[in-house]
């Protein structure tokens, strides 16, 4: 019986068991084709996707589909209720930054894809979007560092490759 108690409060101290784990940041980081690292960026999105609350994550299901369908104002009230479900939940503050770039509304874009860096460091995805927004505010420099950190952790990620090459070339004066 007390064997059953000690291994019952392990369980619960150790907490849900949502979100990409160490060992698929790693294969991504080190994976030996671009075809490899889409798979486990895959199985990344997938997990981020995961929120640990059943009621958040059907939330968060229609907001993207919201998104997706371009009914941003739906998306971002969703969102909304997402976090007020799960305030720590980072996938949610980097789709509703997405929504917020594609609104152009810039200073709430960056408070929410810093907030989802905060929350989720590893995040491809959030530093690509930070790069975005910073490129948007004129802050190119900025924004070039952004890329590079989602390519640290994702280096065969497409936009940021793209974006880092471009304002490299941009910062350096080199023509196409």
């Amino acid at each position: 019986m007390i064997k059953a108690l000690a291994f019952a409060s392990l369980v619960l101290v150790s907490g849900p068991d949502h979100g990409p784990s160490d060992e698929m940041f790693e294969e991504l980081k080190n994976a030996q084709t671009e075809e490899q690292a889409t798979s486990v960026a895959l199985d990344i999105w997938s997990a981020w996707m995961e929120s640990g609350s059943a009621a958040a994550d059907l939330v968060m299901e229609r907001a993207v589909t919201a998104q997706s369908n371009g009914d941003l104002e739906l998306a971002r009230e969703l969102y909304d209720r997402v976090m007020s479900i799960q305030p720590d939940y980072a996938e949610a503050y980097n789709r509703r930054a997405s929504v917020f770039l594609r609104e152009e509304k810039m200073a709430e874009a960056l408070r929410d894809v810093n907030k989802a860096l905060e929350l989720e460091p590893r995040h491809f995805g959030a530093w690509t979007g930070l790069g975005r927004v910073l490129e948007e505010l004129g802050a190119s420099k900025e924004a070039l560092e952004a890329y590079r950190e989602a390519l640290k952790i994702h280096p065969t990620l497409g936009p940021a490759k793209s974006a880092v090459a471009r304002l490299e070339r941009e910062q350096t004066g080199t023509g196409l």
